[in-house]
């Protein structure tokens, strides 16, 4: 057996320790730590490890299960009774039960997790062009494959985490895209019926996508003008008031699923609208658009309409003012009219200066008659 404290067992490598030593005829290596000290520490475990094994001490063997019933597994026990952004772990995962469909689940390590990023950056939708998975989705899946992994060392289903050393990829932080008034319009025009429904509740309320998608009819108040959004990111419950063009949009709609948004066949809550919503992005000429970004049209839309940060913040369901100021973009017309109403207010004799007509113009839909055919 290898003594615990024999250095000449522990290796040295661009700033990292390695245990390396034979056992039983056959050479390890294996990562001992960032320090001598750790790599020691990590030579004496795998000699207790091995003197049990000598012993008969063996561990009991893991009864093998597969990667999709895992999988279903997670969801249910783990996510959905402890993440409010489940959702986006169940949209996760179907990706990933496709790739690993049929593979034992502690068969699965770094080469494996390395070809489902290549695939899946490969992905695409097939219209005028080809439409690659940003680098922002795989890396959202593969904190769900991480977690997963941790759960399921934590349940005795695997030793160790095969993939903790697997990295993601590079996330190009491009600054969110603020639409125009008349950018909002094009793009609810080119929408199709029911795209252009989401849009327009998106727009006109800054719901977040999850919010809108899951919205039911029971939490929409069309006489008192809200939504009451039950469980929304931040933990907290609040009501989001509708304006007219909202109502317009909803009101006539047949409440045949207890969902606004829902699936004709299941009648659950459509989970993704991502194919039709870059239909209409295409053919507005909005390349670069995320869904994620109306929000942010709403909230900077609101804020340059004069809508103090507070009640902003509250419409949205932000924890905290400060996620808020991130909308706020001073423009030189805005600063413009900022000391112009100064004037005003220090001398009311003065004449008003029109404002800009850019600024703050009202975000309205196009007709919503064909949702009624």
């Amino acid at each position: 057996m290898v003594k615990p404290r024999n250095d000449r067992n522990l290796k040295s490598r661009d700033g990292k320790w390695y245990v390396d030593f034979t056992y039983r005829g056959k050479r390890i290596r294996e990562f001992g730590g960032f320090t001598k000290e750790q790599a020691r520490n990590t030579l004496a475990k795998m000699r207790i490890d091995r003197l049990d094994e000598k012993l008969g001490f063996r561990k009991p063997a893991i009864e093998p299960i597969s990667f999709e019933v895992f999988a279903d597994e997670f969801l249910e026990t783990y996510c959905k009774q402890n993440k409010r952004s489940w959702a986006r772990d169940e949209f996760s995962l179907i990706s990933l039960k496709k790739f690993f469909r049929g593979k034992i689940l502690q068969s699965i390590g770094p080469e494996k997790v390395e070809k489902y990023k290549a695939a899946r950056r490969k992905d695409h939708l097939k219209r005028d062009g080809d439409v690659l998975v940003s680098p922002a989705t795989v890396n959202r899946e593969l904190a769900c494959l991480k977690t997963l992994f941790n759960k399921a060392v934590e349940w005795g289903k695997l030793e160790t985490n095969p993939i903790r050393r697997v990295k993601k990829f590079k996330e190009n932080n491009v600054r969110e895209m603020i639409l125009s008034a008349a950018e909002a319009r094009r793009l609810i025009e080119n929408a199709s019926p029911f795209i252009r429904l989401v849009l327009t509740v998106a727009l006109n309320t800054g719901m977040r996508r999850n919010e809108i998608l899951s919205l039911k009819w029971n939490n929409i108040d069309l006489f008192r003008r809200y939504i009451f959004v039950e469980d929304s990111k931040s933990g907290k419950s609040r009501k989001v008031p509708m304006n007219s063009a909202v109502i317009e949009a909803l009101k006539d709609l047949p409440r045949v699923s207890e969902f606004v948004f829902f699936n004709p066949e299941t009648k659950t809550h459509i989970k993704d609208i991502s194919a039709g919503f870059s239909v209409a992005r295409e053919k507005a000429g909005l390349t670069g658009l995320r869904l994620h970004d109306l929000r942010h049209t709403a909230a900077s839309k609101m804020i340059e309409a004069g809508v103090d940060l507070v009640t902003v913040s509250k419409i949205l369901g932000h924890a905290s003012i400060q996620m808020t100021m991130r909308y706020a973009h001073p423009t030189p017309e805005n600063m413009q009219r900022a000391v112009e109403r100064l004037a005003e207010i220090l001398d009311p004799t003065r004449q008003k200066v029109d404002t800009p007509s850019d600024v703050a113009v009202e975000i309205k839909p196009v007709s919503h008659s064909s949702f009624r055919n």
